[in-house]
C-alpha cells in the first residue's frame, strides 16, 4: 500500500452493531405477513441484496407493505443500537483531521442507511454514499462508483473496511486493499482470516492504531 488517501466503510457490523436491529425489524415486519416464524439464519441467508431483497425472498406477495413496515420498525427500534461502535467517531475525526477522504458502500437500502447515519449523527463525515440493490449484492459496483469519482486517488491509496467475507471478495474483484473488521459480535473472525484480507483487526482500538501508521 501507498500512503493512505481515502477510506471506504461498510455500515452494518463495521460502523455499528446494527445487525441485531436489522434482524429484529425483519422478524417483526415479515412474520405477520408470512404467517410463520422466521429464524435468524433464514433472515441472514437473504443478506447481500438490500432489505427489499430480503422482503422479496421471505414475503414476496406482500412486498410493498413488508418494505414499509420494515423501515418503520427499523427506525422506531433504532434505540437498540444508539451509537456507533466505541472508538469509531474518533477514527472518523482523525481521518478528517488528516484530510483523508471518507465514503461508505453498504448493502443496506438508501432509506435505512440514511436513518442510521442520521441517528448516529455521522452523515456529514461521508463524502459519498453507495447503497444496496434489490437485485443482488452490489458492493463491487458501489466501490467502483466511488473510485470513478476519486480520479486522483490510486487503488493502492484507498482501503475498504468491512466485516463480511463478501467484502473481501468484492475488494479482490475491484482491486483495492481490504481491512477486515472482526470487532462486532456477529463477525466470523476465523472465516475472515481464512480469506486472507490485507489486514484483520479484532478491535476498533487496534484498527485506529494501525491507521495512524498509514497517513
Amino acid at each position: 500500500m501507498q500512503k493512505l488517501k481515502a477510506v471506504i466503510f461498510d455500515l452494518d457490523g463495521t460502523l455499528a452493531n446494527t445487525l441485531p436491529l436489522c434482524i429484529s425489524a425483519f422478524r417483526q415486519s415479515i412474520e405477520p405477513l408470512a404467517g410463520r416464524t422466521i429464524s435468524d439464519a433464514e433472515i441472514i441467508a437473504t443478506f447481500g441484496p438490500s432489505e427489499e431483497g430480503t422482503v422479496m425472498a421471505l414475503a414476496p406477495h406482500h412486498f410493498d407493505k413488508g418494505v414499509s413496515d420494515y423501515l418503520r420498525i427499523y427506525e422506531e427500534s433504532h434505540a437498540m443500537c444508539p451509537a456507533p461502535f466505541e472508538g469509531i467517531i474518533p477514527v472518523l475525526d482523525f481521518l478528517k483531521e488528516k484530510d483523508i477522504r471518507i465514503a461508505m458502500v453498504t448493502g443496506k437500502g438508501k432509506v435505512s442507511a440514511d436513518i442510521s447515519l442520521d441517528k448516529f449523527g455521522v452523515a456529514h463525515y461521508f463524502e459519498l454514499l453507495e447503497t444496496g440493490m434489490l437485485q443482488g449484492p452490489s458492493k463491487p459496483k458501489g466501490i467502483k462508483s466511488i473510485l470513478d469519482v476519486w480520479t486522483d486517488i490510486a487503488k493502492d491509496e484507498v482501503i475498504y473496511v468491512g466485516d463480511a467475507p463478501s467484502d473481501i471478495t468484492a475488494c479482490r474483484q475491484v482491486g483495492i486493499p481490504i481491512i477486515a473488521a472482526a470487532w462486532a459480535e456477529t463477525a466470523e473472525p476465523e472465516l475472515l482470516a481464512s480469506l486472507q484480507p490485507d489486514e484483520l483487526f479484532y478491535s476498533v482500538h487496534d484498527f485506529a492504531a494501525w491507521l495512524q501508521t498509514q497517513v
